[in-house]
């Protein structure tokens, strides 16, 4: 079997699995989601999603987000941890969207990649969610899973995961896949304990099945 007919086999069967998966932070608008997905880093979506309440009900908008002292702005985001760094990196982000953007979004991968604290993996999240355009989301999940499942071999660096992907997965399959390498991740294929090789949807199909069964 070829990577393509095992990532079209992967594609098939992950679809049935979880037919309506979407993403697990909670979010209004497109700069809720820039401000969460850098809370998101070595954190949970679920902590990520009780914080921001606080957040986004102090400050409404990019405009007022801008405006915050970032040492108020860490204040409210440390549960998440890494407080210092990510609220820096927030108001940093809402300045340049509020003095460069007009306090938008900009729906360019590039111009995404210029702001403060956004990496690829996070720029593709907003591609994909917000403007409904192919995206590519190498998180912790869709690297474990590629390289169980054998659709990469031994790679674990983000943008090489995803150079890689974009060679197997069709553009308009692409940010639903990644959604749903979440949902499985943390359904069956898990981390942190032994997956659950018996009731996964990909274990005929799976490179690491043999191993774990062991």
């Amino acid at each position: 079997m070829t990577k393509n007919e095992q990532a079209a086999l992967c594609i098939e069967r992950l679809k049935a699995e979880y037919p309506k998966t979407v993403c697990t932070l909670d979010y209004d608008h497109a700069w809720q989601l820039l401000v969460e997905v850098r809370l998101a880093a070595q954190c949970t979506d679920a902590r990520v999603n009780v914080v921001v309440q606080e957040l986004f009900a102090k400050y409404p908008g990019v405009n007022e987000l801008a405006a915050a002292d970032p040492a108020d702005i860490e204040a409210i985001v440390r549960p998440c941890g890494l407080g210092h760094s990510k609220a820096r990196d927030i108001s940093a982000c809402m300045r340049k969207l509020r003095d460069e953007f007009g306090s938008k979004v900009p729906e360019d991968f590039d111009a995404l990649l210029s702001l403060p604290g956004v990496g690829r993996k996070s720029a593709n999240l907003i591609m994909g969610d917000v403007f409904g355009q192919p995206a590519i989301v190498t998180d912790t999940h869709c690297i474990r899973l590629c390289n169980r499942i054998g659709l990469v071999d031994n790679v674990k660096e983000p943008a090489k995961v995803e150079k890689a992907l974009w060679k197997l997965i069709p553009p308009e399959e692409s940010n639903d896949f990644c959604h749903r390498l979440v949902d499985h991740g943390r359904a069956v294929c898990t981390a942190r304990t032994k997956p659950y090789c018996d009731k996964c949807c990909l274990a005929d199909i799976c490179r690491a099945r043999k191993e774990f069964a062991e």
